[in-house]
C-alpha cells in the first residue's frame, strides 16, 4: 500500500491503481467513464475586463498523472491555455476531475473550443481527443437561454416508444441555427427512481408493513450498493446522446428536485421521511448531485446506520468522516463553496447538507437566481424562512453592486407557482372516505398502484402536497410572491419566473387585479411563469391537461391586489397531432422545452438601459402617478369584478398573437417591439415516435 498525501483528505490507496496505460508513444491515456460536462459557474463584471468562469468535468479510470485541459478562441490557430485538472473525489474504480476556465469577454459573441489530450472514451473507443466547443455573449449583451427540466423516465415508462431523449436533437438544431450560452436544469435532471425498483431498495421497498419500512437499518452495505446505483445511472445517463452532446458544449446551471434523490422525496409524511433509508439516500444522492451537476466536491462521509457520528449534521451540513467510506478514498476538501451558491444556515430536515441556492449574472442585464426547493422541503414547507432571508440579502447586495446594469431577473423555481388549484382532489384524497380502501390495500393489496409504495398514501398526493398552490404552501406562497413585488418595485427590475415538474407546457401570469387599473408594462405585480416540462419524461393523459384547463380561473392572491391566470398561447396543435381538446389553449401536453433571448434595447444591445426611479403608469386623467402596493397579507371583503377575459388574453403587447404566429415562436429570434424584454419559445414535441425530436414554436415576449 502506498500513502498519498492529497491537499485534502489523507487516504491510503493500492500501489496497482497508480500504474497509468500508455498510448504506443510514451503518454499517460486517459480512460474517460463519462464527460466532458461544461458548467458555467458566474460572471464577473467588476473588474474592466467582464470575465465568464466555468468548469469541464470528466468521469475517468483512477491515473497516476494529473490530466491537463487545452482552450482558446475557436479562431486562433493554437490553444492559449492550459490548465491542470484538480480531482474532486477519488475511488479505486472511478476519478472526478475538474478544469477551470477563465474568459474575457470581447465585444462581441465568441466561440471557444477546448480539449483534454491522450484520452480515450470507454462509451465510444474509436473516439479520441475529440474538440469541443461551448459560446460566450459579448461584454454587452445577455445570454441567450435553454431552459428544461424533468429529463429522465417514470419507472414503468416505455422509453422506445417515446424515442429515448429524442427532444435534445431538437436543442442541438436550434443550438446551431443560434448558439446558446447557458442551459438551465430546472429539477429531475436525472431519474433516480429506479433505485427502489431494480436497484438496491427493491427488498426493503417489498416490505408491505409500513411500520417495519421505518424501521428498515440503512447500513454500510446498503449505502455501498445505492451508491453504486447512483453512481453508474449517471455515468449511463450522462453518456445518452444526444444529451451527452448538449452536456459537452451547452454550459449547465442547475437545481435539483424529488427525482434526482427519489419519486417524491421531501412531500411524504414526516414520520416517514425521517426513516433511515431516506436520510441515507438523500446523502448518497447528494454526493453525486455535487460532482455530476455542480462540479463541487461531496461530503467526506453520508448517512449510515452503523457510524453514528454520521447519524447527525455539524452546522456546516457535513457528516463526520467514516473510516470504512474514506478507505482507498480520496475527497477533496474545499477551501470555500462556489461563489454562485446560497448557502442555507442549518441542514435540510431530511438530508443532512445545507440547501444550496444559486445566484449569478447571466451576462449584462439578467440576473439568475435558483432556489433549492428540495433540501429543506417538508410537506409543510418549501424552504426555511432564514433562507429566504439569505436570498433576497445576495438579491439586494448584487443588485446594488452591478450600479443599474441589471433589469431583469429569471428565478428559477422546481416547481410552478402560478397554476391552476386542485385542492378539491387534495381534499378527496385526504379525507374519511379513502380510509376503507387503504385500509384494504394495507391488509390484502386491493387498488394496489392507487397507493405508492412508501409510506402508503395514494400515490398522487405527494405530487400534489409539491405544488406551491397546495393549501399547507399557500402562506409560504403569498409571502414570496409578495416579496418579489416589493423587489420589482423597488428596484425597477422585471422579474420572470421559471418553473418545471408537471411535465406540460404553459404561461401562467401574476399581474394587479382590475382595481388599479395599472398597464402591465408598468405593473411590479406583473410576472410570466414560463411552465415547461418534460423534456424527455411522457406527458399526463390529455383528459388531465383539459381537466387543469377547466381550472385555469381567475385566481385572487390574497393580498387584496394580485390576480393570476394562464394566458391562452396554444393557439394550434403541434403540427397538427391533437394533443388535448381543441378548446385547451392552456396547457399542452407534449414534451417541450423553451428558449429566452433578449430584445436588444434601442435596436443595440450596447446601448445604456435608463432606469426608471420605480413604477409608475398614466391615471385615467393622463397624469403620471406611483403605483402604490399594499402589505396587508389578506384580501378585503369587497373585491371588484373583473372582466371574465382578462388574464386568459394579451396583458399587454408582447403577449399579442402569442402562439405559433408571434415573432418568438422561432425559438431564435431577437426582434420585437419589446426593447430590453424578453422572448420566450416554448419549443413542443409534434410526434414522440419521430427519433429527430421535430417541434412547433409558441411564442410570446416577456415585458420590460
Amino acid at each position: 500500500m502506498a500513502i498519498n498525501q492529497y491537499d485534502g483528505y489523507a487516504q491510503s490507496t493500492p500501489s496497482r491503481q497508480r500504474q497509468p496505460m500508455t498510448n504506443g508513444v510514451g503518454e499517460s491515456e486517459i480512460q474517460v467513464l463519462c464527460g466532458p460536462l461544461i458548467n458555467l459557474q458566474h460572471m464577473n463584471y467588476t473588474g474592466r475586463t467582464p470575465t465568464w468562469h466555468g468548469t469541464v468535468l470528466v468521469v475517468t479510470k483512477p491515473i497516476g498523472t494529473t490530466p491537463h485541459l487545452h482552450y482558446g478562441p475557436a479562431e486562433s490557430r493554437g490553444e492559449s491555455n492550459t490548465v491542470e485538472g484538480l480531482k474532486l473525489y477519488e475511488d479505486p474504480d472511478k476519478a472526478f476531475w475538474r478544469f477551470s476556465l477563465e474568459v474575457p469577454l470581447s465585444e462581441t459573441q465568441a466561440q471557444w473550443t477546448y480539449h483534454i489530450p491522450s484520452v480515450r472514451f470507454l462509451s465510444d473507443v474509436n473516439q479520441k481527443e475529440c474538440t469541443r466547443s461551448f459560446f460566450v455573449p459579448g461584454a454587452a449583451d445577455s445570454m441567450r437561454i435553454m431552459f428544461h427540466s424533468c429529463n429522465g423516465f417514470s419507472v414503468g415508462t416505455d422509453e422506445d416508444f417515446w424515442s429515448g431523449p429524442a427532444l435534445w436533437n431538437d436543442v442541438l438544431r436550434t443550438h446551431e441555427q443560434r448558439p446558446f450560452h447557458v442551459m438551465i436544469g430546472g429539477g429531475d435532471q436525472i431519474y433516480n427512481d429506479g433505485v427502489r425498483v431494480k436497484g438496491p431498495l427493491r427488498q426493503w421497498t417489498d416490505i408491505s408493513n409500513p411500520h417495519k419500512r421505518r424501521q428498515y437499518p440503512f447500513d454500510n452495505k446498503l449505502r455501498s450498493d445505492c451508491d453504486q446505483f447512483y453512481y453508474e445511472n449517471y455515468v449511463r445517463w450522462y453518456s445518452t446522446e444526444p444529451f451527452a452532446a448538449a452536456n459537452a458544449s451547452i454550459p449547465q446551471v442547475n437545481i435539483w428536485d424529488d427525482h434526482d434523490i427519489v419519486d417524491g422525496f421531501g412531500s411524504y409524511r414526516d414520520k416517514f421521511m425521517k426513516c433511515a433509508v431516506f436520510r441515507g439516500i438523500g446523502g448518497v444522492s447528494f454526493k453525486y448531485y455535487c460532482l455530476f451537476q455542480h462540479h463541487t466536491a461531496p461530503p467526506v462521509s453520508t448517512f449510515t446506520t452503523d457510524a453514528p457520528q454520521t447519524m447527525s449534521a455539524t452546522g456546516q451540513g457535513t457528516a463526520g468522516a467514516d473510516p470504512r467510506q474514506t478507505e482507498n478514498t480520496y475527497v477533496y476538501k474545499r477551501t470555500a463553496d462556489d461563489p454562485s451558491w446560497i448557502v442555507g444556515k442549518t441542514p435540510g430536515p431530511y438530508v443532512e447538507e445545507r440547501s444550496r441556492s444559486l445566484y449569478m449574472r447571466l451576462g449584462k442585464r439578467i440576473a439568475f437566481c435558483g432556489i433549492d426547493a428540495r433540501t429543506e422541503r417538508t410537506r409543510h414547507q418549501v424552504n426555511y424562512p432564514e433562507t429566504y432571508e439569505l436570498i433576497f440579502g445576495r438579491l439586494e447586495r448584487e443588485i446594488a453592486e452591478a450600479n443599474g446594469d441589471i433589469s431583469h431577473l429569471i428565478l428559477l423555481l422546481g416547481v410552478p407557482i402560478a397554476y391552476p388549484r386542485l385542492a378539491w382532489l387534495e381534499n378527496i384524497f385526504t379525507s374519511p372516505i379513502m380510509g376503507p380502501l387503504r385500509f384494504l390495500n394495507k391488509r390484502f393489496g386491493v387498488a394496489g398502484g392507487l397507493f405508492n409504495q412508501f409510506d402508503g398514501e395514494i400515490d398522487l398526493l405527494d405530487d400534489l402536497d409539491d405544488h406551491y398552490t397546495a393549501r399547507q404552501h399557500k402562506t409560504e406562497r403569498r409571502e414570496l410572491m409578495l416579496r418579489l413585488q416589493r423587489f420589482s418595485q423597488q428596484h425597477s427590475i422585471r422579474v420572470t419566473i421559471l418553473g418545471g415538474d408537471v411535465h406540460l407546457a404553459a404561461v401562467g401570469r401574476f399581474y394587479s387585479n382590475a382595481a388599479h387599473d395599472t398597464p402591465a408594462e408598468h405593473d411590479p405585480r406583473y410576472m410570466a411563469n414560463i411552465i415547461s416540462s418534460a423534456i424527455t419524461n411522457k406527458p399526463p393523459p390529455k383528459a388531465v391537461a383539459n381537466l387543469l384547463a377547466r381550472r385555469n380561473k381567475i385566481h385572487h392572491l390574497r393580498d387584496g391586489n394580485t390576480d393570476e391566470t394562464l394566458l391562452d398561447m396554444f393557439n394550434e396543435q403541434p403540427g397538427g397531432q391533437m394533443k388535448g381538446a381543441a378548446n385547451n389553449k392552456a396547457t399542452m401536453p407534449s414534451r417541450n422545452y423553451a428558449c429566452i433571448t433578449e430584445i436588444p434595447e434601442y435596436g443595440s444591445q450596447t446601448e445604456t438601459n435608463p432606469h426608471m426611479n420605480g413604477y409608475s403608469h398614466q391615471s385615467s386623467a393622463g397624469n403620471t402617478v406611483p403605483v402604490q402596493m399594499g402589505d396587508t397579507g389578506e384580501e378585503g371583503k369587497q373585491r371588484p369584478t373583473h372582466d371574465s377575459k382578462k388574464g386568459r388574453h394579451p396583458l399587454h403587447e408582447g403577449e399579442v398573437n402569442a402562439g405559433t404566429n408571434h415573432v418568438a415562436a422561432d425559438g431564435v429570434s431577437s426582434q420585437g417591439t419589446l426593447k430590453g424584454g424578453l422572448n420566450v419559445s416554448i419549443r413542443v414535441e409534434i410526434d414522440n415516435r419521430s427519433r429527430n425530436g421535430e417541434t412547433a414554436g409558441y411564442g410570446l415576449a416577456s415585458k420590460l
